[in-house]
């Protein structure tokens, strides 16, 4: 992508010196491509050479301690704001933008809403960069598919033949030839080729921004990937004693330890050995999660393709039991489409926290993103003799997958998910919401019981895990991997809040981003476990918790635990964000958050802080006042341990996702999913003026009127321009490191 013009555009609503910086880029055609590759490349160790400088925080829409205003001046200072359409940075910062979706990826495009990034160095200044498509969205992607992909796809048609079935249709069971299954068919494979991975190759310029350079190793991993082409995705772990089975309860694709492609690929982790690990999440939006007791997959029929477009793997005939894995990728094999592991289980993964020491047994870590999801760890049955060594993926290939036990004592305690674990639930009245779902036998499935004396019940028909689950030893093994989520819930595992993140520090102590601790339609979080700052359940911002394994040993069973920050309001004990997701750490060692809120949230007017009865709004009704979503850093050593400090805040109705630093701390890139995914392509620079009834950081209520965009044009930022998911690089103006 080539670098057409850079803009400065004066931040209005932020502290003196704060602004918007950013750039504007076409596509990466052939003739950019010859560019790139051709130009001098910058000298990476002049750059790494200059010392870190700290940076001045951005004001965003509420106060927040690391702004030094008074709490005395922030009703004035914070009287008026203007949200901006644009990634908003520190003054001394810019940006520029890598590639966006519908930019050609070898044989393919970009994808759409890109999430974990990781940057694989080949030298000084050029690397691998690997990217994560995570889904759709679909009003905007269906709004905007026109314009950027440059075709044209049958929604008006299929969308008014749904009208007229329910707005849903099991296009499964359609006879092949027909019209609409044939559009149905095009829509679907059109969405899945969005999701998935990608692999590009970046280097950076003399002007020390970072462009694209055509590589044989470009390539995208999609969720069609194999449908037509042959590039399947590869099996490990006792899952593929399932998959490879003839006679089953349920559904099989006939295709065996072989997988049709990848999707829901939301954040990641990098292993010291040069792979990249892609968690996929919430492939309930497209297949049936649910599995019979033998691990094999629900009908695609369970799971119809909708108005939404969901269930697109519906007309594929997708088997549900082979999504919800990690993927491990070597960005360098132009070969390599990836390989599911499945002694890591099959859940709602968001990220992969990995633990590898010489001498010791590799531990990685994740979360099930649900409500009520639990944090699992992997720990491999060979040791690691070189962390760098390539021959370590096989350390995934045999192991034992652990589910995470909170005790209010702050200690801990890891459950296997094997066939000898008891059956020990835990009970409906101890989580919000009170709701647990369990195994469903003999039909297969799930249910969602809310009676303590029913899960007592079902402790009492099945002893242990192995009760539960049909087949061989071997093949028991995997239909428990397979079905993780509800093994762990009949093994007792504690129900946490969303887990979306999970990172070690160099010391070996994991950090854990919970996103959200109120009750959905999964179930909800363990209720002396995840409080709010006053010990209140049902606590939406979230939590960022440290856990710390027994003799800081990768291979422990036990652990201790603490909350290490809360989200919320200062003024009422928080931590100035709502719903912390991705982490990172810079190489100074402190911690960098990018916030999760739900679309819907953003910039909503609360113009008074009670609902009509003159009760208090709870946190989650007041997450309009926090504005976009955003990336802070968090000090951990030093007079500012436990301050958090915005860096940055992304465009109109996004989420900043997948931040990574290159080593030698001057860039960090940075991906922003869904722009304009409440309304779309902003048109006519339309703005509208909201009231928010705020808190000074020492309690006292004033009123603000904020200036909100609505839709995006980012990242073209021209007037009506389509909003597209993109990847950033993030670098000091005057070179030099970024933290």
């Amino acid at each position: 992508m080539s670098l057409k013009r850079r803009q400065f555009l004066l931040f209005l609503g932020a502290a003196a010196g704060s602004t918007a910086i950013g750039s504007l880029g076409g596509s990466l055609n052939s003739q950019a491509q010859g560019k790139i590759a051709s130009s001098r490349v910058a000298e990476g160790t002049a750059i790494a050479a200059t010392p870190p400088a700290p940076f001045s925080p951005v004001k965003g829409p509420m106060p927040y301690g690391a702004v030094k205003i008074s709490a005395e001046r922030q009703p004035m200072a914070y009287a008026d704001y203007a949200i901006q359409d644009d990634l908003v940075l520190p003054e001394g910062f810019t940006y520029n933008v890598i590639a966006a979706w519908g930019d050609p990826v070898g044989d393919s495009r970009f994808g759409y809403n890109n999430d974990y990034l990781s940057f694989i160095p080949t030298g000084a200044d050029e690397g691998y960069l690997t990217v994560n498509f995570e889904y759709i969205s679909a009003e905007t992607w269906e709004q905007t598919y026109p314009a950027v992909i440059g075709q044209s796809l049958p929604f008006e048609e299929v969308l008014a033949a749904l009208a007229a079935t329910g707005d849903e249709v099991d296009a499964f069971t359609l006879a092949d030839g027909t019209l609409l299954k044939t559009q149905i068919e095009e829509i679907s494979k059109a969405a899945l080729l969005d999701q998935g991975m990608g692999v590009i190759f970046v280097r950076r310029q003399a002007d020390s921004s970072w462009m694209r350079v055509a590589a044989e190793s470009d390539r995208r991993i999609s969720g069609i990937s194999g449908l037509e082409d042959d590039r399947y995705l590869q099996t490990t772990g006792p899952a593929a004693a399932v998959f490879t089975k003839t006679e089953v309860n349920g559904y099989t694709d006939g295709l065996g330890d072989q997988i049709i492609g990848t999707f829901g690929n939301c954040a990641g982790g990098t292993t010291p050995w040069g792979t990249v690990l892609s968690a996929e999440e919430n492939i309930q939006s497209q297949v049936p999660e649910a599995v019979y007791g033998d691990g094999s997959a629900f009908s695609p029929s369970e799971k119809v393709f909708d108005k939404g477009y969901d269930g697109q793997g519906n007309v594929l005939g997708l088997a549900g039991n082979k999504y919800g894995w990690i993927v491990e990728v070597d960005p360098s094999n132009a070969d390599d489409y990836g390989t599911k592991h499945t002694w890591l289980g099959r859940y709602r993964h968001e990220a992969v926290g990995t633990r590898v020491e010489t001498g010791k047994q590799l531990a990685f870590y994740s979360g099930c993103d649900r409500r009520g999801g639990h944090l699992y760890k992997f720990i491999s049955a060979g040791t690691v003799s070189d962390p760098t060594d390539k021959a370590n993926s096989q350390l995934l290939t045999d192991g034992m997958l652990y589910a995470a036990k909170f005790n209010a004592d702050s200690t801990g305690s890891w459950i296997p998910l094997t066939l000898e674990t008891p059956v020990n639930p835990i009970l409906p009245s101890s989580v919000v919401g009170e709701m647990v779902p369990l195994p469903k036998r003999p039909e297969g499935g799930f249910e969602e019981i809310e009676d303590d004396a029913v899960v007592n019940a079902f402790k009492g028909n099945f002893a242990t895990l192995g009760d539960l689950y049909e087949g061989s030893d071997l093949e028991k093994q995997g239909a428990i991997l397979i079905d993780a989520h509800f093994a762990a819930n009949a093994a007792g595992a504690t129900a946490t809040a969303r887990p979306e993140d999970t990172d070690v520090a160099k010391d070996g102590t994991l950090f854990i981003a919970f996103t959200s601790g109120t009750a959905g339609g999964d179930g909800g979080p363990d209720k002396a476990i995840f409080t709010g700052p006053k010990g209140e359940p049902d606590y939406e911002a979230g939590w960022i918790m440290k856990l710390i394994e027994a003799n800081n040993d990768p291979a422990a069973l036990t652990f201790n635990w603490e909350m290490f920050a809360t989200g919320g309001e200062p003024a009422e004990g928080g931590i100035g964000f709502a719903n912390p997701d991705n982490l990172e750490f810079d190489s100074q060692g402190d911690l960098w958050v990018v916030t999760d809120m739900s679309t819907s949230t953003h910039n909503n007017a609360v113009p008074q802080r009670q609902d009509e009865a003159g009760k208090a709004l709870s946190d989650k009704d007041l997450l309009g006042l926090y504005g976009n979503n955003s990336l802070w850093q968090i000090a951990l050593d030093g007079e500012t341990a436990g301050e958090a400090k915005m860096f940055a805040y992304g465009p109109m109705e996004c989420e900043l996702t997948g931040p990574f630093f290159t080593a030698d701390g001057t860039t960090l890139f940075l991906a922003a999913q869904h722009p304009g995914e409440r309304n779309g392509t902003r048109q006519a620079m339309a703005v509208e003026t909201r009231e928010f009834a705020l808190k000074t950081t020492a309690g006292e209520v004033f009123m603000q009127s904020r200036e909100v965009p609505i839709g995006s044009n980012w990242p073209d930022r021209s007037e009506s321009a389509a909003p597209k998911p993109a990847v950033v690089a993030i670098r000091r103006v005057e070179p030099g490191a970024v933290i």
